[in-house]
């Protein structure tokens, strides 16, 4: 993790000499500016933790430049004013714009780095404000006692000593951002940002510039990967990346830099990344959906994240920690599971996973009345139990029509691939063309039914 960049931005060669230097001893990067245009294009290239701003420069004033870059939103940094003709005035119309503080010239040398000190804490603090609000509804703990748990923490915490990219497979609901965020909290990036993006979430035809920023038109827009230098970046769901950004991407992981969509200035890529997926990207680098490149720089670190029926003796502890979690978070009324309870739910499929079993807590909890949460509460709660297929066509259930609506229509399409696997001798794209489906979204569905097409070529 690289030192905090500070960008000085002041007219006076001697000024910008002598501050660079007591900066550069106390350890930080240091960028220099002589107006507000040179200020603008280090700006745009670099994102500072720290502006040091001369209000009185030829050209646009540093008051102007504060103005415009609160206006355009791009301000994501203390800014300290500095000037050896200030009046109140200016001071409070320097504040009022966003400044964090107002030092005089000559400068107190010991002043102004006390006054970075402070600005660059509460920028931290802030920061670190915003992480712990996440953190009430995400959790950063890998919770039980099983083996495939203390096997999931130990990695994790090994791979926390590491700054390579980590791949996180696992079913959906099993926990693959909680991994993500105990890794983060266990390395040397813990103080830093962490930045979760939903892949699937971004607007069609804009992931290139949510992520990595844009410079079109002259205008500057910051993107997640600026949010999240020093820190991580967390990709979930990374198969659903398009074509350009996986380009992007691979080409900011091969140079460990980065440049914005429009323009042409590289930056340097300081982040860890970890992303996620919920089944085998080589299903689609085979269907020529995901970049083969890519993936093998992804997959320098890869960790699958067991489904919860593997580890189905962590849930009477996952229950509690739930209890405990949403009863502080909520302010719910405190209940807890009695052990026939618990050992009901040890035995339900979970096909939702943690995720499932959190709201399972979180819902018991807002319409329960009593303080105990009985066997037939949890019944309840959960619903009838769901057969899950695993016979071919031919060995049908006795009657489709007694099954859930879900469940039949999943066993239907099951045996229904298979028929026309056979018809296509295994053979997956002629099976895409009888089908009328999409490799990528057919590898997916074969992949959740358990239909392997290899069993099925001559």
């Amino acid at each position: 993790m690289t030192a905090q960049l500070i960008l000085v931005v002041d007219d006076e060669p001697d000024i910008r000499q002598l501050i660079s230097e007591i900066l550069e001893d106390e350890g930080y990067r240091v960028e220099v500016a002589e107006n507000a245009e040179r200020a603008r294009e280090i700006f745009r290239q670099r994102k500072p933790q720290l502006v040091l701003l001369d209000i009185w420069m030829p050209g646009l004033d540093g008051i102007s430049l504060l103005k415009e870059w609160r206006s355009s939103n791009s301000l994501t940094c203390p800014v300290i004013m500095m000037s050896g003709h200030g009046t109140i005035e200016t001071a409070v119309e320097a504040t009022k714009l966003g400044a964090y503080d107002f030092i005089e010239k000559p400068l107190s040398l010991a002043k102004m780095l006390l006054t970075i000190e402070n600005a660059l804490r509460t920028s931290q603090l802030e920061q670190e404000n915003q992480g712990l609000r996440r953190q009430m509804v995400f959790s950063h703990e890998i919770v039980g006692t099983s083996k495939a748990m203390q096997l999931l923490r130990e990695q994790a915490s090994r791979i926390a000593q590491h700054d390579s990219s980590v791949l996180l497979y696992g079913e959906h609901g099993v926990g693959k951002e909680a991994v993500a965020r105990y890794i983060h909290a266990h390395s040397v990036r813990r103080d830093r940002p962490f930045v979760k993006v939903v892949v699937p979430m971004l607007e069609v035809g804009s992931i290139e510039h949510k992520l990595f920023g844009s410079e079109l038109e002259g205008k500057l827009s910051y993107g997640l990967v600026d949010e999240a230098l020093g820190g991580c970046l967390y990709l979930a769901e990374v198969a659903d990346l398009d074509t350009e950004s996986q380009k992007r991407l691979l080409l900011t992981l091969q140079s460990k830099r980065f440049t914005r969509v429009g323009g042409t200035e590289q930056m340097d890529f300081d982040v860890q990344l970890i992303v996620s997926a919920t089944h085998d990207l080589q299903d689609d680098i085979d269907a020529g959906a995901f970049n083969e490149e890519l993936y093998y720089l992804l997959n320098v670190l890869p960790i699958q994240v067991p489904p919860l029926r593997e580890h189905a003796e962590d849930v009477p502890e996952l229950l509690n920690y739930y209890v405990n979690q949403l009863t502080a978070q909520d302010g719910l009324p405190y209940r807890h599971f009695t052990l026939p309870a618990q050992n009901f739910l040890r035995n339900h499929r979970w096909s939702g996973n943690i995720l499932e079993l959190r709201n399972l807590v979180h819902r018991l909890l807002i319409l329960g009345t009593e303080v105990e949460i009985s066997l037939e509460e949890a019944e309840e709660a959960v619903g009838a139990t769901v057969p899950v297929f695993t016979s071919e066509i031919g060995q049908m259930p006795e009657s489709l029509y007694d099954l859930p609506l879900r469940q039949a229509r999943e066993q239907f399409e099951h045996d229904y691939l298979i028929y026309q696997l056979k018809q296509a001798d295994g053979n997956v794209s002629k099976l895409a063309d009888q089908v009328k489906m999409e490799r990528t979204h057919l590898y997916r569905k074969m992949r959740s039914l358990g239909v392997d097409p290899k069993k099925y070529g001559r």
